[in-house]
């Protein structure tokens, strides 16, 4: 099999707690590869591709994070209209559940935050590069 591990940290829907998950990983010297978070009122789940899952979940454990692991598969679509949802279909004519889908290997994050105008701001000037939506629907 070719399954990839995926490592889901559990933590508190906060300011912060996100960048201190990178921060663990990146002290350890693990490189992202493709990431998701998905939030209730009071925490999140931070699901996380890694290049080295044996290294990355020990580290975050370490420093206080409850992870678990477990086996996911990583499709390469074709790049046209259509592309995804080809791909589902196969999965879903078989009667095989999703439970979820996101993307991975790129520069290009989105971010949900609660002032837009504000973090865009923020972000000016700073070594990242906020990409307009022309650019994006052309990517």
């Amino acid at each position: 099999m070719s399954n990839v591990v995926q490592l889901s940290v559990f933590i508190a829907n906060e300011a912060g707690r996100v960048s201190e998950v990178t921060n663990v990983l990146g002290d350890a010297n693990v490189d992202i590869r493709g990431f998701s978070v998905s939030d209730t009122a009071d925490h999140g789940i931070l699901r996380l591709i890694v290049d080295n899952p044996d290294v990355a979940a020990p580290a975050l454990r370490d420093a206080g994070f409850t992870v678990k692991e477990n086996d996911v598969i990583v499709v390469d679509l074709p790049d046209h209209p259509g592309g995804l949802a080809g791909v589902l279909r196969i999965v879903a004519q078989a009667g095989v559940n999703i439970e979820y889908v996101y993307s991975l290997i790129g520069t290009y994050v989105v971010l949900n935050v609660v002032d837009a105008d504000r973090a865009t701001a923020l972000l000016k000037g700073s070594p990242v590069r906020v990409v307009p939506a022309l650019e994006v629907a052309k990517a």
